[in-house]
């Protein structure tokens, strides 16, 4: 574990396990880096350096009162690989990380990087819209708002049946997952969570997929109640040039942590890692 201070002089927190060719993971809102322990574990011990940072306002990271928009993320993660120097790396992001990956390629390039993963991710954009009538309607994110604001414990607990779709019968959500959710939610500034609703909801990141010409891997699963893939993964798949899209039947936001589909997406990582 370390630390690394970006530009703007924002302490950055990060794991850093394991040795070989890295994979950088890029946590979701409103998680950080412990979110991807399983993959970190997975791929370390199948020979490769697994990396996770804690974006800025969230877990172990700096707290600043302003910086929650994607240029200023993808700048942070940008900061992150010069300073440790990451060459030919695989960048994993789930869900709202997946506009940071995104952004940090659009901004920066491809230099450093090999691959990337997009997980359940928010791109090509969530807003809807009449070009994007399968979209987040704008009175949605103002709810989310609404809910940090008033009582943002209860409302962590209130999300993460949806966000790991424990709400659907015959589930293998467990109760750690949804506890896991709201331990990591609570580490979240509120500031940072309300700004990154914001962020999220309303950034295009069309062009920076464009930017992306690397082999790309896209898995989204099609009971995603938090970030619908006709929005968001389908299009990514026909805008990325070179792009294979992975649908889990059934699958939740939070596939990477909930058990069954947690073990195939490791061994689908693993797979694409190995390519």
């Amino acid at each position: 574990m370390g630390r690394i201070t970006t530009r703007d002089n924002t302490d950055i927190f990060y794991k850093d396990w394991g040795s070989g060719r890295p994979v950088v993971f890029i946590h979701g809102w409103p998680l950080n880096a412990d979110a991807w322990e399983d993959q970190l574990k997975w791929v370390a011990d199948n020979g490769f350096r697994g990396i996770a940072h804690d974006r800025r306002g969230h877990g172990r990271s700096g707290q600043p009162w302003n910086g929650y928009d994607f240029d200023t993320f993808a700048d942070d993660l940008d900061d992150l690989m010069n300073q440790l120097d990451l060459q030919d790396a695989t960048l994993v992001a789930h869900s709202m990380g997946g506009g940071e990956l995104a952004r940090y390629i659009g901004r920066h390039g491809t230099r450093r990087v090999r691959q990337t993963v997009l997980l359940s991710a928010i791109p090509p954009i969530m807003l809807k819209s009449d070009t994007n009538p399968e979209g987040v309607p704008d009175d949605v994110f103002t709810g989310i708002k609404d809910g940090i604001l008033k009582e943002r414990s209860q409302f962590w607990k209130d999300t993460a049946e949806g966000f790991f779709g424990a709400n659907r019968p015959g589930n293998k959500v467990t109760q750690g997952n949804k506890d896991a959710f709201w331990f990591m939610a609570m580490h979240q500034t509120i500031q940072a969570g309300v700004k990154c609703v914001d962020a999220f909801g309303h950034t295009d990141f069309t062009q920076d997929l464009r930017r992306i010409d690397v082999p790309t891997l896209i898995v989204h699963g099609d009971d995603d109640q938090i970030v619908p893939i006709d929005a968001t993964g389908r299009k990514s798949a026909q805008i990325i040039a070179d792009a294979t899209l992975k649908v889990y039947e059934g699958g939740s936001h939070g596939i990477a942590l909930v058990p069954g589909d947690k073990e195939r997406f490791n061994q689908d990582l693993l797979d694409f890692l190995k390519r």
